[in-house]
């Protein structure tokens, strides 16, 4: 019996609502120890105590508000679609040139491609032969969404959608902001969490009180760790203007073409509007002249053979 992996890849999206849910779970349990167990209280005391609680909440949902907001603008952001019937300008040329039948009418398995002397020959490089559409410079195919996704860098089961050229800021801002979040919960925490054992022996606090605190902790530190490990790898990635994919494509000791220098390769993701850095928002201007934050035109570098 032949397994379809493809079929097999696609259930895990399934997997991927299931992981919004623990995203929310997450969210509420954090809330409830920190704004309700916490430092909420902490509002009626008076003096310093009142000043810091309020300070320290105020920047709680200033935090939980931007990443709620680019959690879902990844979630509900199309990653880049390639159009239909997709091909480069060379291309278009070519056939025009000499009448060459287009690429969805090729033979009904897609592993064969029309040539000009009417032979049958292997795909050019820029086609996909599971969506039987052409493939634009960095675009790659998606065995969890079984589509091609302009500029891909990987799917994320967190979000339920991959990660490309439309949405790739907003999932940058999604771990910054969930890592400023958690880190600010830890610390919040941390001293509730060291009283934790003296309370829990002298009975002084309920044990589901205790229980809240103590998972709150140990959630938002282990996350605070690995976001910071995946926000120094995508920093990097960010500024060579490299995707996750491409990092193993790339040959050692060539320079990418696609490296424009930091500035450049930086509003080739985040744009050029600096007021709009920090926000899941694009500007108009911003994708009227940078073509690359739609992903299907990426220009190079004039020293490296593209």
């Amino acid at each position: 019996m032949d397994i379809n992996l493809f079929k097999l890849c696609s259930g895990l999206k399934f997997l991927g609502y299931l992981m919004i849910l623990l995203v929310l779970a997450i969210v509420a349990v954090s809330y409830y120890a920190v704004v309700v167990l916490t430092w909420g209280p902490r509002l009626l005391r008076g003096g310093l105590y009142s000043f810091l609680a309020f300070f320290f909440l105020v920047l709680f949902h200033l935090l939980l508000l931007l990443l709620s907001w680019s959690y879902f603008m990844v979630v509900l952001t199309d990653p880049g679609s390639v159009p239909e019937n997709w091909r480069t300008v060379r291309d278009e040329e070519n056939f025009e040139a000499d009448g060459s039948c287009l690429p969805h009418e090729a033979s009904g398995s897609g592993s064969t491609w029309p040539s000009s002397n009417g032979s049958e020959g292997r795909p050019p490089l820029g086609f996909c032969i599971h969506c039987q559409n052409g493939k634009p410079p960095r675009c790659h195919h998606c065995s969890v969404c079984q589509r091609c996704v302009l500029k891909m860098d990987h799917h994320c089961v967190w979000v339920v959608n991959c990660v490309g050229a439309c949405n790739y800021k907003f999932f940058l801002l999604f771990l910054l902001y969930t890592f400023l979040e958690t880190t600010m919960d830890t610390l919040l925490l941390l001293p509730s969490f060291i009283n934790f054992f003296s309370e829990a022996k002298n009975h002084s606090s309920s044990p589901g009180e205790l229980a809240v605190i103590f998972v709150a902790f140990v959630l938002n530190l282990a996350f605070a760790l690995s976001l910071l490990c995946f926000l120094v790898m995508h920093g990097s990635l960010v500024f060579s203007n490299t995707t996750s994919i491409e990092v193993y494509e790339k040959k050692k000791g060539v320079r990418w073409k696609y490296d424009l220098g930091r500035r450049k390769n930086f509003e080739q993701v985040f744009g050029t509007k600096k007021a709009l850095w920090f926000f899941p928002l694009l500007s108009e201007e911003d994708l009227g002249k940078t073509p690359a934050l739609h992903g299907l035109e990426f220009p190079t570098r004039s020293d490296v053979e593209a």
